[in-house]
């Protein structure tokens, strides 16, 4: 055990367990991380690991509900109902993949490593329905055509959210810079949202 540890205030030291724990799942997936290698990370004992979170488990669950707090937090802090639509939509996509490319183990966690894990799956899709909600409330107020209802509002924010977790993947995987990953989901979320309601017709004239 490292010199000092004793002495760190336990909020202190949860969150290093965490980020360890964040580190080796990302890695390794849930099935395959265990414990011993956890501890070997936070450079604690397992004991003490398990003092803290009874089971990996525990652990695990702990580690999404940080994470998914810290992504829905940086999404929030970009959405200001005063904002104009397309400002507004720039703001929430800069914002979301901005936290994906400083982010990446956690994104991996969230979106590849729960998602896949059927008793944490749930805590991913809470969390994909709090940015849908924010994104459907962005449609239906800069929406002026007329025609367009709640359906359509709800399903353009799922489509969006749904090339956003597309996109994000390529940026954890390192395929695509963050500037050209903005600029390229910008162009879709923009288009989406200008064609909520929209004939196909209308919006191939538009072109």
């Amino acid at each position: 055990m490292a010199s000092g540890t004793k002495r760190l205030p336990r909020a202190v030291r949860e969150q290093q367990m965490l980020d360890a724990a964040i580190s080796a799942f990302a890695a390794n997936g849930f099935a395959d991380t265990s414990m011993d290698a956890i501890a070997a990370e936070a450079k604690i004992s397992k004991p003490m690991l398990y003092l803290y979170y009874g089971s990996k488990d525990e652990l695990f669950s702990a580690c999404i509900a940080r994470e998914s707090g810290r992504f829905l937090e940086a999404m929030s802090a970009g959405f200001d109902p005063a904002m104009r639509q397309k400002d507004q939509a720039r703001t929430l996509v800069r914002e979301f993949l901005r936290f994906v490319y400083q982010n990446q183990d956690s994104w991996r966690v969230l979106y590849r490593v729960a998602v896949g894990t059927t008793s944490f799956a749930h805590i991913v899709t809470e969390s994909r329905a709090g940015i849908t909600t924010m994104i459907t409330d962005l449609i239906r107020r800069g929406t002026t055509t007329e025609g367009a209802g709640d359906v359509d509002f709800e399903l353009t924010a799922v489509a969006l959210v749904g090339a956003g977790e597309a996109v994000a993947d390529r940026i954890s995987e390192g395929d695509i810079d963050l500037e050209t990953a903005t600029d390229l989901l910008l162009g879709i979320t923009w288009r989406g949202l200008r064609g909520v309601g929209v004939s196909e017709e209308a919006v191939g004239d538009e072109t």
